[in-house]
């Protein structure tokens, strides 16, 4: 794009009705500059932020994401700067828009991997993304800057609603950019902005004495099917699984990912999407439920740490529990061949008495979604 056709988009921007958060790592800051020399960026320009090292972007996330530069870490930016906004605007938060761009361009030493960015958009509706290899040795650094500003910008415009001139950047002819994005359901925006605790696809008014399976599921593997099909067998009722999209240290979950692992859910398996990040909070959402977690768990919600070394606050946290009604059924682990279970643990006796131990014989299975995450990841470097 030229310098005139940058200006009117920038103007359009400015003129959309909208707010707007921008953090950037890597490439693309020509953006901010491109904004704020057009007249009318205190309208829409919230903030814009550039976590450059490592550190930097780590500490800003408020955790280190599994790859620094990746379509998924693009998300995880544009989801922090969105909550940011709401942070700074609080009574706009249908207005809001957060861009993140992550990018991997020509330094001043050579780079084995691909010269790449990642641009992500939220809103209270959706959530995007444009991803784009660019060609190694088509373009000086400056070049490449200036195209990653670009689509920072097509984002942006995307994200404050107005046409983003996607067609006008001008790539060579390998070159393609790949977009994503997933338009929520208005129970999840609700969720998002937080003026509901649950979503689910199904009926959502029996939520009391439910056998409930809290986790990630990222991915989900086959220690998950295996436990809810204990759980099954033990209690005499299905499994209803939980994914708290708001975490006590990792991020928020954004729309592209909740529609990602509730895909790996059948028809006949219910998913509940909560924003209960710990088990007191689960505890309240779903009254009288027993609780499906393994050993690292149960020995987490006992751990001082969790509650600034105060044991008196972990002690009232757990009768918040059992007056909740809450119960653990508890899976062991293995650990160098012998297996674990609630004897080998240090749990307060009140914990203790709110737990059922899954027999060893029932279930042993010692993978993790850490674990396959970092095969793929490794998978994915090879590649």
């Amino acid at each position: 794009m030229d310098a005139a056709a940058l200006d009117r988009l920038a103007d359009s921007i400015h003129h959309a009705g909208r707010q707007l958060t921008l953090v950037i790592t890597g490439g693309g800051t020509e953006s901010i500059g491109w904004l704020l020399r057009v007249p009318g960026g205190s309208r829409s320009l919230l903030e814009a932020v550039v976590p450059y090292s490592s550190a930097a972007l780590t500490n800003y996330l408020g955790a280190q994401p599994e790859q620094y530069c990746s379509e998924a870490t693009s998300r995880v930016m544009a989801m922090a700067a969105f909550e940011r906004a709401r942070r700074l605007a609080p009574e706009s938060a249908t207005l809001l828009a957060a861009v993140g761009c992550t990018a991997s361009l020509m330094s001043d030493r050579p780079k084995r991997g691909a010269h790449r960015a990642h641009v992500a958009w939220q809103t209270a509706g959706l959530t995007a993304s444009a991803s784009l290899e660019l060609v190694k040795g088509a373009r000086t650094r400056k070049e490449e800057e200036r195209l990653v500003a670009e689509l920072v910008l097509c984002a942006a415009a995307e994200g404050v609603g107005v046409p983003a001139p996607w067609d006008s950047l001008e790539l060579v002819e390998q070159e393609r950019i790949e977009r994503r994005a997933c338009r929520a359901p208005e129970e999840w925006q609700a969720l998002l902005l937080g003026t509901r605790q649950t979503a689910r696809e199904h009926d959502e008014r029996h939520r009391s004495g439910l056998v409930v399976f809290p986790g990630a599921f990222h991915p989900r593997h086959t220690g998950h099917r295996q436990m809810a099909e204990v759980a099954e067998r033990l209690t005499g009722q299905g499994a209803q699984h939980e994914i708290s999209i708001a975490n006590v240290d990792k991020p928020t979950l954004d729309y592209l990912e909740m529609e990602a692992r509730q895909a790996q859910f059948g028809g006949d398996e219910p998913v509940w999407f909560t924003r209960a990040p710990r088990f007191i909070d689960k505890a309240k959402v779903f009254p009288g439920a027993t609780f499906v977690v393994g050993a690292d768990t149960i020995e987490r919600i006992a751990a001082l740490r969790y509650y600034d070394g105060d044991a008196a606050a972990r002690d009232a946290a757990i009768g918040e529990l059992a007056a909740a009604g809450a119960r653990f059924l508890v899976f062991g682990r293995t650990v160098e061949g012998r297996f674990q279970g609630l004897a080998d643990m240090s749990l307060p006796p009140a914990l203790l008495s709110l737990c059922q131990e899954v027999p060893a014989e029932m279930f042993r299975q010692d993978i993790s979604s850490t674990e396959l995450r970092r095969r793929s990841a490794d998978e994915s470097d090879r590649n």
